[in-house]
């Protein structure tokens, strides 16, 4: 099998949204995607686009996507925020989530952040040991929060 993970085009929305999806079953909570992929190509290969993507192939076939943007924090500057990474359930443990994760880190670099942040559920123990490999902080201080419209 040959892994190749590149930046997304707009081409690939459908399998990232088909991927969205299948996150969104893991996590329990598919009645809660209300995003389209009409949405996902304005927002991220539109005019402005306001975030960036690369997806992971195995023999040509879209089986990963890591979904990024920009944010700034006023006491470290600009980050990198890590949306989503997701690889299909037949290729989780070959490698794909590790190089969506390294090129992602990469652009953070390359971009000149001055780090990377993302979210994991408390229960998602293999993505949690995951990013213990990488010597990840886990912030117990904070609570998130969300308004929706």
């Amino acid at each position: 099998m040959e892994i190749n993970v590149r930046v997304g085009e707009a081409a690939d929305v459908p399998a990232m949204m088909k991927l969205v999806k299948e996150l969104a079953e893991f996590e329990k909570a598919p009645e809660q995607v209300s995003n389209t992929e009409e949405q996902m190509l304005k927002d991220g290969f539109g005019q402005n686009p306001i975030f960036g993507s690369f997806v992971a192939e195995a023999d040509g076939e879209i089986v990963g996507i890591a979904i990024y943007y920009f944010r700034y924090s006023t006491w470290k500057g600009k980050r990198l925020y890590l949306e989503d990474i997701v690889v299909n359930s037949e290729f989780r443990g070959k490698g794909m989530g590790k190089a969506l994760f390294d090129k992602t880190i990469e652009k953070a670099k390359e971009t000149n952040c001055t780090g990377m942040m993302w979210q994991v559920l408390d229960w998602n123990q293999s993505a949690i040991e995951f990013y213990k490999q990488y010597g990840t902080r886990f912030d117990d201080d904070w609570v998130n929060c969300k308004l929706d419209f």
